[in-house]
């Protein structure tokens, strides 16, 4: 069976009826699921909230890897009505980002080519995005989401290629000067 209409233009009653049988769904999709919530304009806030820890009992450990694959959905669901300050914000994506240090630990991940990521290449030599997999424009390169224990991998490579171009102006330098 599949649903045939896209999760945003849900009303409370069809999310009532879908989840709890979404084994029935060829096309169920979590992640439309979550991020419905926030788009959705059928809905109150306390409907959101409603269908939010409906959702939450089915797929609590799918919802929780979207602080990985696709944060800025994670944050938007979970503060879904609050209303945030600047500090509580920034203090909400510190939390997200040391949950994503955790999951990528504790299920021994060593790449992040999945969800919302992919190999950053802006041309800067300088940028601390350089090598990892951070999709380009997205909202985590725009806001700063990195980890601290990120470090670009031909750091070494532009360090010798930065010396030998000073070394070579040095020489033609000190050679112009005598």
């Amino acid at each position: 069976m599949k649903i045939g209409k896209p999760f945003n233009q849900f009303t409370k009653q069809e999310y009532l009826e879908t989840i709890p049988n979404h084994k029935q769904y060829s096309d169920f999709n979590t992640l439309g699921l979550y991020r419905s919530l926030s788009e959705n304009e059928h809905l109150s806030l306390e409907e959101k909230w409603e269908i939010r820890d409906l959702a939450h009992r089915f797929f609590q450990k799918t919802f929780d890897f979207l602080q990985l694959k696709d944060p800025q959905t994670y944050f938007n669901v979970s503060t879904l009505g609050e209303g945030l300050t600047r500090g509580d914000e920034l203090n909400y994506w510190r939390t997200i980002r040391e949950n994503q240090q955790k999951i990528l630990r504790d299920k021994k991940i060593k790449h992040r080519n999945f969800g919302s990521y992919s190999k950053h290449d802006c041309g800067y030599d300088h940028c601390p995005y350089n090598g990892l997999m951070i999709k380009q424009g997205s909202a985590l390169a725009e806001s700063s989401m990195h980890f601290k224990g990120d470090k670009s991998r031909d750091r070494k490579k532009q360090k010798s290629q930065r010396l030998a171009k000073e070394q070579r102006n040095f020489k033609q330098n000190s050679g112009s000067i005598l």
